[in-house]
């Protein structure tokens, strides 16, 4: 039987905007009966059709982990953070704080990602202010993002419509699904959430594979993949 790949996805925000109403929708696509707090991490789990409906259809595990925000836990969390093929990053439509707060919590999970790969580049030094998008995303080699707005019933239509352009999905060029997750229809197969939910877990699949391609490359070096890749379409196209 063949195994099956996964990829970890880090669900992120502040405490209290719905991470756990949210994973639960997406894994089981149902909402979840009683949400409680979450301390530490908690897993859960769904398989994703990569590239459905192609000859490259391919299936994968897609794994959520929702890490508590409290702040009291906040060096202890960083043990969950490796690896990571993709971030969720969430908050409550009725708090406009907790919007800010997410690039905190994308320079929390890239930080301790380049000190463990490279401790002198470290951005614990650098304020939040000096750490803008370009800085950021460039320092994660463009890690999947997707930002989740929760809490969609306690907002009206005026302001749902009001985003600025300072917002975070605008400066990071992130997809955002907006919804109530006491509702399955926001996350229903067909709707505009699970095509975006679905074109990033693609996303997610596709910078796993491109990591995998990196660590080769640097372990072997360029001129051995490339005598690889040539040697496999050697075997391949023989007549």
């Amino acid at each position: 039987m063949t195994s099956i790949e996964r990829v970890r996805i880090m669900v992120l925000g502040d405490s209290g905007v719905g991470k756990t109403s949210f994973v639960h929708l997406a894994a089981h696509n149902e909402p979840i009966k009683n949400p409680s707090w979450t301390v530490g991490c908690s897993v859960e789990v769904k398989l994703h059709e990569y590239k459905e409906g192609t000859r490259d259809q391919t299936t994968f595990f897609v794994e959520f982990w929702d890490v508590g925000g409290s702040k009291n836990h906040q060096n202890a969390r960083q043990v969950f953070y490796k690896p990571c093929h993709g971030a969720i990053l969430m908050h409550d439509l009725s708090n406009r704080k907790s919007e800010k707060n997410l690039q905190k919590w994308l320079k929390e999970l890239l930080d301790h990602d380049i000190s463990q790969t490279s401790p002198s580049t470290s951005m614990r030094s650098q304020s939040d202010q000096d750490m803008d998008a370009e800085n950021l995303m460039g320092a994660n080699n463009l890690i999947p993002i997707l930002v989740v707005g929760g809490k969609l019933d306690q907002v009206d239509d005026k302001s749902r419509s009001n985003i600025s352009n300072e917002s975070f999905r605008y400066k990071y060029n992130a997809e955002e699904i907006l919804l109530d997750c006491r509702l399955a229809r926001y996350l229903a197969a067909g709707t505009s959430n699970a095509v975006k939910l679905s074109r990033f877990y693609d996303k997610v699949i596709e910078n796993k594979q491109l990591d995998r391609d990196r660590s080769f490359s640097e372990r072997f070096g360029s001129t051995t993949v490339s005598s690889i890749y040539s040697s496999k379409f050697y075997l391949t196209h023989q007549d």
